[in-house]
């Protein structure tokens, strides 16, 4: 296939420049769906064209941009160190952090995942349109509407993102946390909310009336593979109705810095436990929990900014430091576009950034293009990966641990005498 290089993190990729869409199968509707209907292997080799989709939200103008070929390691070749960063929620509200970020991966070759919430693309005098599941009345949300300029704004900075490589994600709707939230929800109850996600991101030009406006440029249907939920609650039945609708991974768990795995079909790639440094524990990797270890769950004494900024991205640093020199296991790391304690959370995760993202042998990615490499490795390797704790580097090397078996090597060797 041809393709052009591209530098990221001091590592060479390759960056396919023609891919074959499959789709999943058959002619879409116009709300983008297939009808069941088959497409023969001719027809699912065709690149299809550009097309708007529905009421013209959204359009499929082809495979997106800048996404690196998946490919399988070579026998005893060191993974890659991957780094994910995440944004829950990922509106663009006065703040402007999410066109910030999007300036920041630009500059240091870092994709990223942007979990939108559904309601931030819907107009408040909308907001009956949403129908959360349980009791709750239509509109209902523990987090607040955008204003309609704020609507605009993050609908520009998700077709952006999108253009710029990173992906489009979902942190659902409402927010629903505690006792009577997402945890109580039913497999139907998060198949329901996935749908109202879909809509209102398939149907703002509906909600807003803006039929002037530039469509996104991805099917929605397409792209969404993978979300985080409220509080990392709810995720047993999330994930069984996730999988159910297509998704690849969750994002919503808590766990180590180990190599992921599947669960019931889908990446289970959490959030992390990370070093809190000057404390005796370990943090979740996610700009929140430093903070209610820090200051409680609201802003505290300004004269401590300076020590919990460095205390966050030293954190952040030590956790990536030891995946790094020792397992290779993928850093995760979740974010708000938030401004708790002055804003230094954001500087933290910023500062991360412009440091990891130009080491040698580190990808900083989305959650797609994580699982797509994933999926791209040979079963055997990964649970080999998977066999090494937090930190551990492979004891003989990782020329020798990644090695073929001995069986597999002779085998290999009398194939090619035989072709001698």
């Amino acid at each position: 296939m041809a393709g052009v290089r591209r530098r990221r993190g001091g590592a060479a990729l390759t960056i396919a420049t023609a891919v074959l869409v499959t789709g999943c199968g058959g002619a879409a509707d116009d709300d983008g769906d297939t009808g069941g209907k088959s497409r023969t292997a001719a027809e699912a080799a065709r690149p299809e064209a550009p097309r708007v989709i529905g009421d013209g939200s959204t359009s499929f103008t082809g495979p997106q941009p800048g996404q690196p070929e998946a490919t399988r390691l070579a026998p005893g070749e060191r993974p890659p160190q991957f780094v994910v960063f995440s944004w829950d929620g990922a509106g663009e509200d006065d703040k402007e952090l999410f066109s910030h970020f999007r300036e920041v991966g630009r500059a240091y070759d870092a994709d990223m995942t942007y979990f939108l919430s559904g309601i931030y693309v819907l107009p408040e005098d909308e907001a009956h349109r949403y129908d959360p599941p349980g009791d709750r009345g239509p509109g209902a949300s523990d987090i607040g509407y955008l204003s309609d300029e704020n609507v605009r704004a993050t609908l520009e900075q998700v077709r952006g993102a999108w253009l710029d490589g990173s992906e489009i994600g979902t942190h659902y709707n409402g927010h629903f946390c505690g006792p009577t939230g997402v945890d109580t929800w039913s497999v139907a109850d998060w198949k329901d909310e996935i749908s109202q996600a879909k809509w209102f991101v398939k149907h703002w030009k509906t909600t807003t009336g803006w039929q002037d406006a530039d469509a996104l440029p991805f099917d929605y249907e397409r792209e969404l593979i993978g979300g985080r939920t409220p509080c990392l609650e709810g995720r047993e039945n999330l994930v069984r109705a996730a999988r159910d609708l297509g998704f690849r991974y969750d994002s919503s768990g808590i766990g180590r810095q180990v190599w992921p795995e599947k669960e019931q079909g889908l990446w289970d790639i959490p959030l992390q436990l990370v070093p809190m440094p000057g404390r005796s524990f370990e943090t979740l990797s996610m700009d929140y929990n430093f903070m209610v270890n820090q200051s409680g769950p609201g802003s505290g004494d300004p004269a401590k900014w300076p020590q919990w900024e460095r205390q966050m991205r030293d954190g952040l640093l030590a956790g990536f430091e030891r995946a790094y020199e020792g397992n290779r296991a993928p850093l995760i790391i979740g974010n708000h576009f938030n401004g708790w304690n002055g804003g230094i959370y954001m500087n933290a995760v910023e500062d991360v950034i412009k440091t990891v993202c130009v080491r040698d042998e580190v990808r900083c990615v989305s959650f797609r293009q994580l699982v797509d490499w994933l999926d791209a490795q040979d079963p055997a390797v990964l649970e080999k990966l998977r066999s090494l704790g937090v930190g551990e580097e492979p004891e003989q090397g990782w020329r020798a641990f990644l090695a073929p078996p001995p069986a597999a090597q002779a085998g290999d060797g009398a194939r090619a005498a035989a072709r001698s």
